[in-house]
Formats: structure tokens, C-alpha cells, sequence
């Protein structure tokens, strides 16, 4: 079987914010599958199968709610796929779509989902949950003090400050106050985010990002279709995923040569994705990044691990502007990335959708200059899931 060209040709976002009282979980997702359809002109009929991008039931306390949707997002008498790798849910129920039209088997796929994080008191006694009883609960392990030990790690490695996180959510918060669905957006300094409460070395609660809830979708299809319904589609070059160690103390040279601090899966991941998309260099062949960064900590391992710059060297280029939309290197999440929204279940498919927008020309207020390339990224689990999405406007890559 040949495979497929397959590009996007239509995406669609509600507005994240911590609560939507006038919303169940169905009538959002619902929002986001209409908004979609219509970003790409179909109606439910052209659509060939769905993928259900959900992360963990506990947040809203009611379990496996997707089944409940199927209806509502016109998927019932159709193939449909639920897909949770945490975190990186977004991004592998992204790719799964992706698969299922380069595989020839079906010409269009609607790849849909909502959150409601903030539906539980506190998330972060769910995702305690993540970590094995016997080995490692009694550390009291959750994504935030997890994800701290890795930083301090970094810190320790490179010499990296406080102060230079700091940068990195001033950037993202003035870059979401152009984006209209954003949930935290503003003008802050760093004196703004070092002053914010200590939540657990070296985080503070601007140095987090915010539990969002709210639906987002994309409408992927073959090049046929592309061509009679879309002007300028994004076209999806390359896909790539791997997957970590689920224990935190293995991942230390899980890979010979690998540092659990510097999201050392991401660069093998980028090596493969960057293959089928023809990226040699990535300063030159990318315009634009949508990263996938809940803590100040993350970007700098992750541009390094894309290799944007070598290691330990990001801080310094935050410091010098570079990774500002236009900071001449690449525009770092000009959405103001997972920083500033964070729906679980959809984060990494918002991070796909933002970088195809820019692609196609409808990023609109956060639109890059003559984007060509994009990447988008996610992770999930305890840092264990890991996947990069490559689009560009040409489908030659």
C-alpha cells in the first residue's frame, strides 16, 4: 500500500480558561468539532473516522466520558479511536489520525478532544497516582516536584538561574495576549514570577502552568481532498514518538550517553522526524516552534534537544532575545504555549493545531512572517511519552 500525502486542512480551539460553567465535558468537545469543521468547510458526512483525544477520567470524575460523546461529534456508524498517553495525548492522538490517512485507509479523519482539569480539587493528587506504590509513591512524586528534580539537575549541570526561567514565562505570557483563546496572558516581569509563591525548588506558581479546560480539533486528509478544500493547506512532513523508562531513577543513561535533565528522548525523537521532513538544519529549515512546556524549565532542554543550540546554551540565547517571535533564531511558542494553557487531554493537539494555523496563514494576531515549517511537540506520562509533529507547506519535503 502506497502512502499517503496527508495535510491539514481545518482546525478549531474553544477558549481555555479554569472553569466553563455554562459547559458539560460534551458540549465543548462538541464546540471544538463543530469550530473544526467549519475552519475546514466539511460537514460530519466527508468525515471518514474519528480519533478521540481524552487523558485521564479522574479529572471529571466521570469515567471513559468519550463514550458519551461519540454522538455529539457526529461519530457514531463511524471507525473511532480513543487515545491517552497523558500528557502527550494531544500529540499521539494527533499522529494517530495522521496514520490512519497516510495508510490509504480512510480519506478524512476528524482527531477531536476536551478537558476539564480543574473539574478535581487538586490535579496533582491524581497524577500522584502515575508513580509505583511499592518504589516510588512514598516520595510524594507528582509532575510538579518530579519535574523540579529534573530542573535542579539542569541548574546544576549548566548553571542555569531562576532568573532565567523567569524570562521564559514573561515571553510566553506576552506572547498569549495575542492569542484569543489563551487562559493566562499579560504583561509581567521576571520580578513578577521570582515574587510569585514557592511551590517546590526551583518552581514558582508563575513558573507553572495553569489547569485548563476547554476542547480542541483538527480535520486531517489526503492530498485529493487538500486540493478542493483548502487554498494553502499543512501539509504533515514527519511524526515521531518514543517512549521513556517509567521509572525516574532507570532514565539516568537509560541511552548510554543520555541525562534525564536534558529531555534527552526528544532528540532521538527530533533525529527521526527531522528524516522524513528533510530538516538538515534546524535554524535554517524551521520558522516556527509550538513547544509543549507546563514549567519555565522545559524549553531550554528542549530547544537544545532539537537542536536549536547546543547544550547549556538556551538560557544565554533567552537572555539576548533570541527565541522571541522575532528573535531571529525561531519563534518560540508564539501562542504562548502550554505556559499559558494547559488542557490536558488536548495540550499537545493545541500545540499541533498552533503550528498547522501558522502553516495555513490563519494564526491570525500571532501569525509568523512567511512560515514555512513548523514543529510541534508533547509529552506525556512522568515525562515518559514523547512526540514531534512536522508540518510545512510543501508536501515535498
Amino acid at each position: 500500500m502506497t502512502k499517503q500525502t496527508v495535510a491539514v486542512v481545518g482546525t478549531g480551539q474553544t477558549k481555555f480558561r479554569s472553569h466553563h460553567a455554562d459547559k458539560t465535558y460534551i458540549e465543548l468537545v462538541q464546540d471544538a468539532a463543530k469550530m473544526t469543521l467549519d475552519d475546514a468547510g466539511m460537514v460530519p458526512d466527508e468525515i471518514d473516522a474519528v480519533v478521540f483525544s481524552m487523558a485521564p477520567t479522574a479529572f471529571m470524575g466521570i469515567n471513559d466520558v468519550d463514550r458519551y460523546s461519540i454522538e455529539h461529534i457526529w461519530g457514531a456508524g463511524k471507525p473511532f479511536m480513543r487515545v491517552h498517553t497523558g500528557g502527550a495525548t494531544g500529540g499521539s492522538a494527533f499522529q494517530a489520525a495522521y496514520f490512519h490517512v497516510a495508510s490509504g485507509v480512510y480519506d478524512t479523519v476528524l482527531v477531536v478532544g476536551a478537558d476539564r482539569v480543574a473539574e478535581t480539587p487538586d490535579a496533582q493528587h491524581v497524577l500522584n497516582l502515575i508513580w509505583d506504590r511499592f518504589y516510588e509513591h512514598d516520595f510524594a512524586l507528582n509532575t510538579v516536584t518530579m519535574t523540579a528534580l529534573a530542573a535542579q539537575r539542569y541548574m546544576h549541570k549548566y548553571g542555569t538561574t531562576e532568573e532565567q526561567f523567569a524570562e521564559v514565562v514573561v515571553r510566553a505570557r506576552k506572547n498569549a495576549i495575542k492569542n484569543p483563546t489563551a487562559h493566562l496572558t499579560g504583561d509581567i516581569t521576571v520580578e513578577d514570577v521570582l515574587n510569585s509563591p514557592r511551590v517546590s525548588y526551583p518552581y514558582k506558581r508563575f513558573d507553572i502552568c495553569p489547569r485548563s479546560s476547554g476542547g480542541a480539533g483538527m480535520v486531517l486528509t489526503n492530498l485529493d481532498v487538500a486540493k478542493r478544500k483548502c487554498a494553502r493547506p499543512a501539509f504533515v512532513t514527519g511524526v515521531s514518538s518514543i517512549t521513556h523508562s517509567v521509572f525516574m531513577g532507570d532514565r539516568q543513561g537509560f541511552w548510554s550517553d543520555t541525562d534525564f535533565a536534558d529531555q534527552d528522548a526528544q532528540d532521538r525523537a527530533a533525529h527521526e522526524c527531522y528524516r522524513q521532513a528533510g530538516i538538515i538544519d534546524p535554524v535554517r529549515d524551521v520558522d516556527v516552534l509550538e513547544l509543549y512546556d507546563p514549567f519555565s524549565t522545559f524549553q531550554f532542554p528542549i530547544l537544545e534537544s532539537l537542536g536549536f543550540c547546543g547544550r547549556g546554551e538556551a538560557a544565554s540565547i533567552e537572555e539576548d532575545g533570541g527565541w522571541e517571535v522575532d528573535g531571529g533564531i525561531v519563534a518560540v511558542n508564539p501562542s504562548g504555549g502550554t505556559l499559558c494553557t494547559n488542557p490536558i487531554g488536548v495540550t499537545g493537539l493545541v500545540r499541533a493545531a498552533d503550528a498547522a494555523n501558522q502553516i495555513m496563514g490563519r494564526a491570525g494576531d500571532m501569525q509568523v512572517k512567511n512560515a514555512k515549517s513548523a514543529i510541534s511537540t508533547a509529552i506525556g506520562g512522568s515525562t515518559q511519552f514523547f512526540t514531534i509533529s512536522a508540518f510545512s507547506d510543501d508536501h515535498v519535503a
